[in-house]
């Protein structure tokens, strides 16, 4: 037996040679790869670059000690604890994490998470016996509690980026994002036929989608039957300076606004005839319905000369001045999207141009912040002022951070160009960001898949699917939990 030992810690150590130049070397020949496979992690994503060289040279500089004797003692001390730390990150990856990246290059890309969390503590084994060998002389008490707190040092390192990747990626100058594969599955298409289209209302059976350029009519799509209907709607008031006339559709009713005029309209569905509510109480840009007879609405505030937030109820305008933050000009840079979370029973508004969103209550008045992902906190527009249509218009530098919003539940998904670190612009793709507004934190981003070279225009979340209008598209998609 005693002749055999010299042979198992040589092949101990010709097995971790072959096992780390293989690993550095396959991550050096797609280095861009792995560097961006690191990138996606949930746990080393915002220490990818570092992490990155510092894998590669310990590999090599392991794999070297390992051939000679006299440092095969620390060489393998030093295996073991990668190992170890190899180990905790899939054990992490399956059982702590939403979703699990890519694996490692090269044969080893083969593995399942599964199997190579199994190919790793064979080797932690293999580790384990080498080093007992290496020392044969220390007692076993000396060895169990050496390898001990070596096994746990490696177990605490890995928790401990964890959790700073996780406290970093939200924050960090270059954020990081999570992103959960095919989290949605297209289900269906339909071509609209023109562009202009947006989701006006959807409810257990249908979505009904209108035109800024015909406002009059809606369609009706039954998506569980896949049929589509032509709907006029009828008005009680024709001949005003009509300029952009939103539709909203919320069961039993739908609305009509146009804020140019200042108006507002309410009819039922069942015979989708419109009554006015409210004429020349107040001229804003966005209108959103709370309820039958409460509407949020977002305006410019001659007062403060600023934009603001307003509650319009029975021909009553409340309006919240300090609802919106003024940087610049009290305009541009407060732009957003406004929202109603029926769920919730909240206001939410979402800004345009900075990583900023608010949560107010059904009376517009309690207010909380919660902020996304991206790193712009003061707004960068480029505003140029025209002398000859004396209007302020935004060029070409803005940057524009929260494009389109939804929300439904618990949940705020939010769409944006802007890209994180290790990142790429997939061609037909249209990034979501997920937020949770009960813990405010930002949870995961998946993709959604559609025509290349169309650009997502508006899209709804309800339940357990998604529908969106790209270009003249309508797309559909199921919501995997």
């Amino acid at each position: 037996m005693r002749k055999l030992i010299p042979i198992i810690q040589t092949l101990i150590c010709y097995l971790f040679i072959v096992l780390f130049v293989y690993a550095a070397v396959s991550k050096l020949i797609d280095f861009e790869t792995f560097q961006t496979q690191l990138g996606q992690s949930p746990l080393l994503a915002s220490y990818a670059i570092p992490i990155s060289y510092g894998i590669i040279a310990i590999e090599l500089v392991t794999a070297i000690f390992l051939m000679f004797e006299r440092f095969r003692a620390f060489a393998l001390q030093i295996s073991l604890f990668l190992m170890v730390m190899f180990t905790t990150y899939i054990i992490i990856i399956l059982h702590f994490t939403a979703f699990t990246p890519c694996s490692c290059g090269g044969v080893l890309e083969k593995l399942g998470w599964t199997e190579h969390l199994i190919f790793n503590g064979v080797f932690v084994g293999l580790a384990l016996i080498g080093v007992r060998i290496t020392n044969i002389s220390q007692t076993w008490r000396g060895y169990v509690i050496q390898q001990f707190f070596l096994i746990l040092i490696g177990i605490v390192s890995v928790t401990i980026l964890y959790g700073l990747s996780e406290k970093k990626s939200q924050y960090n100058n270059a954020f990081t994002r999570k992103y959960i594969p095919h989290l949605a599955e297209k289900q269906t298409t339909f071509d609209l036929e023109s562009t202009g289209y947006y989701i006006a209302g959807i409810d257990s059976c249908y979505l009904y989608l209108a035109n800024t350029e015909t406002p009059l009519f809606l369609k009706r799509y039954d998506y569980l039957a896949n049929q589509m209907k032509d709907i006029k709607l009828e008005i009680d008031q024709y001949n005003l300076p009509y300029k952009r006339v939103i539709a909203y559709v919320q069961t039993p009713y739908f609305y009509l606004g146009d804020g140019s005029v200042g108006i507002l309209f309410r009819g039922k569905i069942d015979d989708w005839k419109a009554k006015t509510i409210s004429k020349g109480d107040v001229y804003y840009n966005q209108f959103v319905v709370a309820d039958s007879s409460k509407f949020g609405i977002a305006t410019y505030s001659t007062k403060i000369k600023a934009n603001v937030l307003g509650l319009l109820s029975a021909h009553h305008l409340q309006l919240n001045y300090g609802s919106l933050e003024k940087q610049l000009d009290g305009t541009f840079e407060s732009d957003g999207t406004l929202l109603w979370n029926s769920q919730l029973k909240k206001f939410i508004y979402v800004y345009y141009y900075k990583n900023q969103y608010l949560e107010f209550d059904a009376a517009l008045a309690e207010m909380k912040t919660g902020h996304t992902i991206d790193t712009v906190s003061k707004v960068q527009i480029d505003v140029a002022y025209y002398k000859k249509t004396q209007q302020y218009k935004l060029g070409p530098q803005t940057l524009l951070v929260n494009k389109l919003a939804s929300t439904y539940g618990n949940q705020l998904y939010i769409s944006t160009d802007r890209l994180g670190n290790f990142e790429q612009k997939i061609e037909g793709t249209s990034v979501i960001d997920q937020y949770d507004l009960v813990n405010k934190s930002y949870t995961h981003s998946f993709y959604l898949y559609h025509s290349p070279k169309k650009q997502l225009r508006n899209f709804r979340i309800y339940k357990n699917k998604i529908f969106a209008i790209v270009d003249h598209e309508l797309y559909i998609y199921n919501k995997r939990k």
